[in-house]
């Protein structure tokens, strides 16, 4: 019986009906050793759903997938019905197949997993989740966080404080029984009635801890019992609860508990080969294991006290016995690692093969901790350094920022070798690019390339320098860029560099650049095409590589790199006037960056989020997510989002017609400099500031930035640009001339449904202001469809005021129907509507395809459709 444990029963019944009837959801918890865990996951597995289980072993806590095998094992038969990229990375995590190594695929594909198995429930219960390797970790928070409506429960248990990448959890935190409770669980074990005395000390004793009591309960004599002898002092807690009975046990019988402790997977043929089968009947008979498939500890506490016991010469010794009869060889180089004292070339060169082979899978930060302990047993100086610099790059792709760092601080210690130390910084630029100070990883990226000049390392400069918006940075990296060998990524960083430095070279290099990439398909590759076309003033092309890259990123295997990418795909979307995908866009780019580590990835997407908010007048969703992108974005000096964040407040302002606000805002954005403002921003937003100058009477003001405007176009061909060209020189011009100049730009092919509907409203304004209310009527009926179409309210009500003052009593325009589905049914529906399968989708989006069908099944009503022939049609 549970004995004080009502409200967490309560709360894990209550989880495990929601899974039965369809939902689910995640449950940590938390609480020293012995405070009733485990108890609380036999309590949920007494049911009727399909169990999965699995428990953390501290020998196995550095076998990257260890618990997810031992927990997925029973379904891995479903693993055919799963995507193809999830079913890969899933074998090869499991060492069944070759297959690349993304932390992201695996995620996913025991998402996929998991919902597979639940068709009538499914309930996973992990226990000592502490001791779990780091990539099943990652795989199992991933799920756990997506689990609501899928008919999945998965409860987490941790001894003492919850490991830091289970945050954000549902947690339940066990303490210890009241004096009531402790009194009922001492009744059940004492032989006589419990003096009241006794059960207070033993409560003040124990801290209420339910094993501590019951433990308790088997020492004490009757006399003890009931007060007539006082309590064993001290009374023993934690591992020493089981001190005396391993101690008991013969040489032999504790050698072999000790060699099973260390195994880790209780194999008996192992440990029975490594410690002798001499003393297996005394073992079992002492009831600390049990003895079947698996050797099995009555408590991880057993585990605790024979490892106590041994001291650390035994343990060694143990840990020697293993090795030598293990035929796996990671498992061998591990047991090798913790046999040895010293430094050991050949253990050393097998546990790094092992972390190798441990990274091939995607168990980044688990190689990271292998290749830690072989620098440690490396004794040449320049090859120790090497190590540790693999250990502080595959900590940096497991998501441990902070490992990272510390180990990448440790080789930059020992590096002697100039390339050794080329590598290092180029390191430490890409983590400070990532995660730290990018004008730091500009200037360390930038004196690196000068001494060792190379187009890759050239790239990561530019790129770092184009974040942080230092011109200076990006020309000279241009500069050092000429001399190399001609290919497209060194054209782009030249063209970029001397377009930026007024050469008039940069915007033919530029243009081929573009040209070439046409037909690309190579996500990173896109995303520098993204840079050509930005550089020559062509917004709608580089929303095209945009999304190029994305959908690429998504089928190429470099998904690790995903949150990066959707960066410029969310603002593609929303530079193409499709606002509702970029919303979508950007919340799972956010969510990717938050779960992986890459921080100055999370204000690109919140900066882009606070744009759709300001586009369509939520003042205080923008401002929201404006501020939080730019207390990242200024303390880490990226002046790329810190510009665009700002420039979300002036473009609210704009829309809800506040002129002046809109004007000083963009006056100080455009005079911003480095880490705080970048000149490509500056150049996109110039038909905002064009406006926002007239609308405020700064006429001078709005004649500077046009004719800025007109510079940075110089290269562009593109329709939609010209079409913004003549839009803003309408706004400066005379009447006769803008109405000219607007009457061009409506007619203009591609681009942005929101700008060319703002040049619409331009033109019918003007038009009725022209006295020519008939012509005024079409074109800002146009304007009004289109703002009601994205969501842009404030654009709308302007329209509708306008169409009205033209002599049209039009009611305001229906609400777009897409505006009724969330980011992740967009996401699935515009996918769909394009003709991929559900398990298409699930592939891309990281879900699966049962999850893909429960989200169309909700999106079809919400349409208003039945089928997957209509939704292609309405968003066709």
């Amino acid at each position: 019986m549970l004995h004080g444990r009502s409200g967490e029963v309560a709360a894990l019944d209550s989880l495990v009906s929601s899974a039965r009837e369809g939902d689910g959801g995640a449950l940590l918890i938390s609480g020293e050793a012995g405070a009733g865990k485990s108890a609380l996951l036999d309590h949920a597995a007494g049911g009727d759903l399909r169990v999965l289980r699995a428990a953390g072993v501290e020998p196995e806590s550095g076998m990257a997938f260890a618990a997810l095998h031992q927990l997925l094992h029973p379904v891995t038969d479903l693993f055919d019905g799963l995507p193809a990229p999830q079913r890969e990375a899933l074998r090869g995590a499991f060492g069944e197949a070759a297959a690349p190594a993304d932390r992201f695929l695996v995620a996913a594909g025991v998402f996929s997993l998991l919902t597979e198995a639940a068709t009538e429930g499914l309930l996973c219960l992990v226990d000592d989740v502490q001791w779990l390797d780091a990539a099943s970790a990652d795989a199992l928070v991933f799920a756990a966080r997506r689990l609501a409506g899928h008919g999945v429960a998965m409860v987490l248990a941790a001894r003492g404080e919850p490991p830091t990448w289970a945050r954000g959890l549902d947690r339940l935190r066990l303490t210890g029984l009241n004096p009531g409770d402790t009194a009922a669980l001492l009744a059940e074990r004492a032989p006589v009635e419990p003096a009241p005395g006794v059960v207070a000390r033993l409560t003040e004793l124990t801290g209420g801890n339910p094993l501590a009591l019951a433990e308790a309960a088997d020492l004490l004599t009757a006399a003890q019992w009931q007060d007539r002898e006082p309590l064993p002092d001290p009374l023993p807690a934690g591992a020493a609860i089981f001190a005396g009975p391993v101690a008991e046990l013969s040489p032999p019988a504790r050698r072999l508990l000790l060699v099973a402790a260390l195994d880790g997977r209780g194999d008996p043929d192992v440990v029975l080969a490594a410690a002798g089968s001499d003393a297996l009947a005394e073992v079992e008979a002492s009831g600390l294991v049990t003895v079947g498939a698996a050797i099995a500890f009555r408590h991880p506490l057993v585990r605790a006290a024979a490892v106590a016991e041994a001291g650390p010469a035994g343990v060694r010794a143990a840990h020697q016995a293993l090795a030598e009869n293990h035929t796996d060889p990671d498992r061998r180089a591990l047991h090798r690692a913790e046999a040895t004292v010293g430094t050991d070339p050949d253990v050393a060169a097998e546990l790094t093969a092992s972390a190798h082979r441990a990274a091939e899978r995607g168990g980044y930060a688990d190689a990271a901790t292998a290749l830690t302990r072989a620098a440690e047993l490396t004794p040449d100086r320049d090859l120790r350094a090497r190590r540790l610099a693999d250990a502080a790059r595959s900590a940096w792709l497991g998501g441990r920022p902070g490992l990272a760092a510390g180990r990448l601080a440790d080789a930059r210690e020992l590096a002697r070798d100039p390339a050794l130390l080329a590598d290092l910084a180029r390191l430490r630029g890409r983590f400070d690019l990532n995660s730290g100070d990018v004008a730091e990883a500009t200037r360390l990226l930038l004196a690196t390339a000068a001494e060792h000049p190379s187009t890759e390392l050239l790239a990561d400069a530019a790129e770092a320098a184009s974040y942080v918006g230092d011109v200076p940075a990006i020309v000279e990296a241009g500069r050092l860029a000429a001399p190399l060998e001609r290919g497209f990524l060194r054209d782009v960083l030249v063209g970029v560099g001397a377009s930026l430095d007024g050469d008039p070279s940069g915007g033919p290099l530029l243009r081929a650049a573009v040209e070439t990439a046409r037909d690309f398909d190579d996500a990173t590759l896109l995303l520098w095409a993204t840079t050509a076309a930005s550089y020559l003033g062509e917004a709608d092309t580089a929303a095209e590589f945009a999304t190029r890259a994305g959908r690429f990123a998504r089928m190429s295997g470099m998904t690790g790199q995903l949150p990066v990418v959707l960066e410029f795909v969310a603002t593609g979307e929303r530079m193409a006037g499709r606002l509702a995908h970029s919303e979508a866009v950007a919340e799972e780019g956010l969510a990717l960056a938050r779960e992986a580590g890459y921080t100055n990835s999370v204000p690109a997407h919140l900066a882009n989020l606070a744009a759709v908010a300001a586009i369509r007048g939520e003042e205080d969703r923008c401002r929201e997510r404006a501020a939080e992108a730019l207390s990242i974005a200024i303390p880490h000096r990226i002046g790329l989002r810190a510009a665009t964040a700002n420039y979300t407040l002036g473009l609210l302002d704009l829309g809800l017609g506040r002129f002046a606000a809109a004007h000083d805002r963009f006056t100080a954005l455009a005079a911003a400099g480095p880490g705080l403002g970048h000149p490509t921003v500056t150049w996109r937003t110039s038909p905002d500031r064009v406006e926002a100058a007239v609308g405020a009477g700064e006429l001078e003001a709005a004649a500077h930035v046009l004719a800025e405007f007109e510079r940075w176009s110089a290269n562009a061909a593109s329709p939609a640009t010209q079409a913004l060209l003549d839009r803003s020189r309408a706004l400066t011009a005379g009447p006769d001339r803008a109405l000219e100049l607007l009457a061009g730009a409506v007619t203009a092919t591609g681009g942005s449904p929101f700008e060319h509907a703002r040049t619409c409203l331009l033109y019918g304004e003007r038009l009725r202001r022209a006295h020519r209310p008939g012509e005024a009527r079409a074109q800002l009926r146009s304007a009004m469809e289109t703002f009601a179409r994205l969501g842009a309210a404030p654009w709308t009500e302007r329209a509708h005021g306008e169409l009205r003052a033209a002599g049209e009593n039009a009611e305001g325009p229906a609400a777009d129907a897409l505006a009724a589905l969330t980011p992740q049914e967009l996401r699935i529906a515009r996918l769909v509507g394009a003709g991929a399968s559900s398990r298409e989708v699930a592939a891309r989006l990281f879900l699966s395809p049962r999850t893909v069908e429960y989200h169309l099944y909700k999106v079809y009503p919400k349409l208003g459709i039945t089928s997957r022939t209509e939704l292609a049609r309405l968003l066709g």
